[in-house]
Order: structure tokens, then sequence, then C-alpha cells
């Protein structure tokens, strides 16, 4: 399943970027450089997609607990971290020969820096706590803390004044550009779960990995008899 999931949103970036394109014309103002957008604002819109599942399983792992939620959530996290990268890389390629700048301390550029950072907090003390049970814990309160911050990104360009253009979306935009987007915010979309996918199922397999370590230690500090092997590597399929 995995598999015929990632060959369709290959496929399916694929064939809408190439819609984009090579059906939309020139921007009058911008000319082809406006193109960028069809990665661009997709890249932002799955980011935020990504973060409200972090928030969302997060919230469930406060509540009920449960390691599939914790894992859940550093998939989406990851993976919109990467997503996050991207929108503001592509907006300085963008902002380079628009405002004149590769960076400027725009509301929506540095809520978004921030948020970016949040997450790459997130992920680094994952990275450098051990205890399982800990690390869920202290990565669903930042995590749950970042995406709060969603909302500010999202609305930054309306609450201040900014170098940025309004929110693009297929109603705001030309008609010419506005199945190119949609199409191609669907297919990083699909990439996107993609991604999420393959990462849970990796995150499970090292979960895997750290409690058969766990027992063989429990084991060396015990009595020495023998324990049961560890199937769960070869049992696991998300």
């Amino acid at each position: 399943m995995k598999k015929w999931l990632g060959v369709a949103a290959l496929i399916a970036l694929v064939g809408a970027q190439a819609f984009g394109l090579l059906t939309s014309p020139p921007d009058r103002d911008m000319g082809n450089l406006q193109k960028i957008m069809y990665v661009h604002v997709p890249a932002a819109w799955s980011a935020f997609v990504c973060f409200f599942i972090v928030f969302a399983a997060s919230v469930r792992y406060l509540w009920r607990g449960g390691e599939r939620a914790d894992l859940i959530a550093a998939s989406a996290a990851e993976t919109g971290a990467v997503l996050t990268a991207l929108t503001l890389a592509l907006g300085s390629i963008w902002g380079r020969p628009t405002w004149g700048v590769w960076w400027t301390w725009d509301a929506r550029l540095t809520s978004t820096a921030v948020l970016l950072l949040i997450y790459v907090g997130y992920l680094a003390l994952r990275a450098f706590t051990d205890d399982p049970e800990r690390r869920a814990r202290w990565s669903a309160a930042v995590g749950i803390l970042g995406a709060l911050n969603v909302p500010v990104v999202y609305m930054s360009v309306k609450w201040w004044r900014t170098l940025h253009q309004l929110q693009s979306t297929p109603r705001t935009i030309d008609p010419a550009y506005a199945w190119g987007l949609r199409l191609n915010g669907i297919a990083v979309l699909l990439v996107a779960v993609y991604f999420i996918s393959v990462r849970y199922r990796i995150a499970r397999l090292e979960r895997a990995v750290e409690q058969a370590e766990e027992r063989a230690a429990l084991q060396a500090e015990g009595d020495g008899e023998p324990i049961e092997e560890l199937d769960t590597l070869e049992e696991i399929h998300v």
C-alpha cells in the first residue's frame, strides 16, 4: 500500500506541476517567476496540515496516552518542518527579484521562521531525551505550543502591515492560475501523507529496537534466564 501511495503521489506531483507550468501564462509583473507559487503555496498549506496533525495527536497523547499518538505526532512534525523549510527557501528565491532582498523581517516571514524553530526544537528534544514517556510528554507540550503559532502565521498578513501579499488561494488569484494551484495543493498533500506514513513506520521500527535493547540490558542485569525473541520488527505493518 505504501509503495502505491508513493507512486501515486509522485505521478500527481509531476502531473500537477506540468499542468501548472504549461497551461498558465506568465504574470504581467513577475513573468514566469510567479509560477514558483505552485510549490511555495502548497508546501505551506501541507505544512499547516502536518502541524494540525501534531496538535491533534499531541492532545490525544496527553489525554489518553499511547505510543501510536506520540509517533504520529513526531512523524508529522518532521514532515511539517521539512515543508516549512522548503516554504521559506522558495519564498526567499521568490522575494529576491520581487522585493530586492533575500530576507526581510516581515511579519509573515518572521512568524514562519519562528514556527520552524519551534519544530526544530521539538525534534531536537526528542533526539536528546532518552526516556520514552518523558520524551513523549515533553514533545507533546512543545508540539501543541508550536501548532498554536500556525493561526498567527496565517493571519499575519492581515493583522500587520507586511511586504508579503495576502493569502494565495484559488479564490484570490487570477482564474488562469487557479486550477494549477488546486492540483498542486492536492499533489503536495499526497506527498506529505506519504512521508508521514513512511516516517511513522520507521519510528515504530526504531521504538521496537529501543525496546529490544532495554530488554537485553535488563536481562544482562538480571538472573541470566533467557527471554523471548522480539518479533515486533517483522510484524510491524502500518
